[in-house]
């Protein structure tokens, strides 16, 4: 190792690069004090004379300044040699200030090679302002220097600047060479430039004709990474079958680019394909290939692939042991998961959130909950994404005392200004009913991108404020922000809620202009919406339209979730299909493993109500393993004021009444059903009920479309006596044309005269 440039030689090194003695550039001026300092301070050494110091400055006894041939050469060789891997940056200084001051970097004496193995070694050190500094001033730049300032770049997310320096380095008359392109392909890549990595595809076909040089493998993966990530994959895989011998590198690329363009089957598909070619594959393409599986919640091909990384050795592996439990809770078996977790020697961060977050997906909320208060005792720190993680939990146990307190340790964490924790927060607040707060959260956003705006619209969705929830959504343009796919699945449904056809019909042009509509989750939500609009024939030329054309989820091999068998059971229900409906509930069970949960049986139950089967329904209630809802019972409920049937209805009041719920909906409906058989005195005494209960009634709202905005009303605001004005000339009318009401829907008092249906209680 190279000794340390005693203070006394700083005079002689500043004559040798013809610097006045009292001034100096900054940099050198920097560098110079940063050499000359003693690097022991808590000893002092002896003051030596400057030829002294230059005797020690090199092990092989080579004065600094202007030497023999032969010594030159072999500073040359030993200057090479401790420039390809210097311990630490203060070696890398010193080694710097030994070319300046042996003339390696003047314009005379200048090796091109020295400088640029200077800069690369600044750049590895993450200096880049540095390697910026000594790049200005080489007089002759090579591919090397070049390459490395341009991984530094990359190094520090500056990906723009990185191409703007690549189109210098080729204005400058430079071939770039095989490092050069997978660099700036990555570049591409992270600003999803798909048009700049065509332009360098061509630049790189045309150098190969013109200077006669072979394909690459290396620059053909970082190409097919670069098509892959950026959407373009049919270009990905041309430029991959079109390799002789495909390597790992290969494989991998264009397996990791299908599972981020969610194109799971075929990424499973190239994944058996290079196994059946004899490649092994490694850690990284394992931890990729298996969210494809989870997101297909195969859990067949599942186990197959944690086996494979068993026999691969992957075992320990952080990464691949991370994505593993990701896929088995994705799949629904979080004590598989769980089972990895516990089994786990070294546990990050990751980790821990992952497996909170795979409770928190399959409604474990409080094992969640539990292995979060774990995850605290074993003290590991919150992070970012932790909290995001977690305060859905809360939300959903209603915890709101402790989703505020989780809300003042992102505050001083800083996490506040996160999207992904923003989201959350705004999320958490909507779900407890407290848009005050979530509408707090979303303006202290400074930087507002579409997920806050997605959240803040789902939030008023689900808080019943449809009309507001409208106009924000709106008021995405105003922004200039551009609606994702997210934000078209969140607005579809309140389309479907309240009708709006003319709504749904504009926001499918946008989706069509805007290439959205070619996604899954908006074809989906689009056929969900025109089939509740009532407009069959546009939902049936959705469906034609997505991706695989007229192909059934069996033929396509995709295995259908719980969700898939509760909108099938749901068009069984109003189609009147009992025997279809049964035969799905068998495969459910029996062929797919899916256990029935309280959204099938409600299903199964309004299915067989609907068909005047209540008594099939009612044994099944009390087959059913676990107690049933208030879903459940009112479907019935329902069906039996369909169906007059008032002996089960009598049934039902005891289950109704041991439930102690909050909802006058379902006293109003029993009330309505015994009025229907002229049992007043019974009915008197569910609505007794109501009132000794204070049981609050649903407000009744209406909206009306006028121009572009949607304005409601709610039964409950104010001006009730101009509204009994409207009502009571509207009842006139009504009764001047010979109607009459059904008695059997009386609400209050079980008086039936028409005049007395105009009686508010405005109190």
């Amino acid at each position: 190792m190279l000794p340390v440039i005693a203070k006394e030689s700083t005079r002689v090194h500043k004559l040798a690069l013809h610097l006045p003695t009292g001034s100096s550039s900054p940099f050198i001026a920097r560098l110079l004090s940063t050499l000359s300092s003693n690097p022991n301070p808590s000893k002092n050494p002896p003051r030596t004379s400057t030829a002294e110091a230059n005797k020690t400055f090199l092990p092989t006894n080579v004065p600094s300044l202007p030497q023999s041939f032969a010594r030159q050469t072999l500073l040359h060789s030993s200057l090479s040699s401790q420039l390809k891997s210097p311990p630490n940056l203060s070696e890398a200084k010193r080694l710097h200030a030994i070319l300046i001051v042996n003339g390696f970097l003047n314009s005379v004496y200048a090796d091109k090679f020295l400088g640029s193995q200077l800069v690369t070694v600044y750049v590895t050190f993450g200096f880049l302002q540095d390697a910026l500094v000594v790049f200005d001033k080489l007089p002759q730049r090579t591919n090397l220097a070049w390459n490395a300032i341009l991984r530094g770049f990359l190094d520090v997310g500056r990906f723009s600047r990185a191409i703007q320096f690549f189109h210098l380095m080729v204005s400058q008359g430079l071939i770039p060479d095989n490092f050069t392109y997978p660099l700036v392909f990555k570049a591409c890549t992270e600003l999803n430039d798909l048009e700049e990595g065509k332009k360098l595809r061509d630049f790189i076909l045309w150098n190969e004709s013109q200077y006669d040089m072979k394909h690459n493998v290396y620059v053909e993966c970082a190409m097919i990474d670069m098509f892959a990530k950026c959407g373009s994959l049919s270009e990905a895989r041309k430029i991959f079958e079109g390799i002789r011998e495909k390597d790992l590198a290969c494989w991998s690329a264009l397996i990791c680019g299908n599972v981020q363009s969610g194109e799971w089957l075929e990424a499973l598909s190239l994944f058996k394909r290079m196994v059946l070619d004899g490649l092994r594959p490694d850690s990284i393409i394992m931890a990729a290939i298996l969210p494809a599986c989870g997101r297909l919640e195969d859990m067949e091909m599942g186990p197959t692939l944690h086996g494979c990384a068993i026999r691969c050795g992957f075992n320990s592996d952080l990464y691949v042991s991370n994505a593993l439990m990701d896929m088995y809770c994705k799949c629904s078996a979080t004590h598989f998961a769980y089972s990895l977790f516990s089994n786990m020697d070294n546990k990050d961060a990751v980790s821990w959130s992952t497996l909170i977050a795979g409770y928190s997906q399959n409604c474990q909320y409080l094992e969640s909950l539990q292995l979060y208060l774990m995850m605290n005792d074993a003290e590991i720190r919150t992070n970012a994404v932790i909290a995001a993680t977690v305060l859905p939990v809360l939300s959903k146990l209603k915890l709101l005392k402790h989703g505020k307190e989780m809300h003042g340790y992102i505050q001083k964490q800083g996490f506040e200004s996160d999207v992904v924790v923003g989201a959350a927060l705004i999320e958490f607040y909507a779900n407890c009913k407290s848009m005050i707060k979530a509408e707090h959260v979303f303006r202290l956003m400074s930087d507002r991108d579409i997920t806050l705006w997605n959240s803040i619209v789902v939030g008023y969705s689900l808080n019943g404020k449809i009309d507001i929830a409208f106009q924000i959504f709106q008021r995405i343009w105003d922004f200039n922000l551009k609606p994702n796919s997210i934000t078209l699945v969140s607005i579809l449904p309140i389309c479907s809620k309240i009708g709006a056809l003319r709504y749904g019909k504009e926001i499918h042009a946008f989706a069509t202009r805007s290439g959205l509509g070619t996604a899954v989750s908006v074809g989906n939500a689009l056929i969900d919406m025109y089939c509740k609009c009532g407009s069959l024939e546009l939902a049936v030329r959705v469906f034609n339209q997505v991706k695989e054309r007229n192909i059934e989820m069996k033929e396509a091999r995709i295995k259908p979730n719980k969700v898939t068998f509760i909108a099938l059971l749901t068009a069984c229900s109003h189609c009147g299909l009992v025997d279809r409906g049964w035969s799905m509930c068998h495969a459910v069970v029996y062929d797919y493993n899916i256990p029935l949960d309280m959204e099938h049986y409600s299903c199964i139950v309004d299915l067989l109500g609907r068909a005047g089967h209540l008594d099939d329904a009612n044994d099944l209630i009390k087959k059913m393993p676990v107690e049933p809802d208030m879903n459940i019972l009112g479907s019935l409920l329902g069906a039996c004021r369909v169906h007059n049937r008032v002996d089960l209805a009598e049934c039902l009041e005891k289950h109704i009444l041991e439930k102690n719920q909050k909802d006058s909906g379902h006293y109003a409906l029993l009330s309505n059903i015994y009025s229907s058989t002229g049992r007043w005195k019974d009915a008197l005494k569910v609505r007794t009920m109501i009132k000794e209960k204070r049981l609050p009634k649903r407000p009744g709202s209406s909206w009306i479309e006028v121009g572009s905005r949607m304005y409601m009303f709610h039964a409950t605001q104010s001006e009730l006596g101009k509204i009994q004005d409207i009502l009571e000339k509207l009842l006139l009318g009504m009764r001047n044309e010979g109607y009459m009401p059904d008695p059997s829907f009386s609400s209050d008092d079980l008086q039936y005269d028409v005049n007395d249906l105009t009686n508010f209680d405005a109190s």
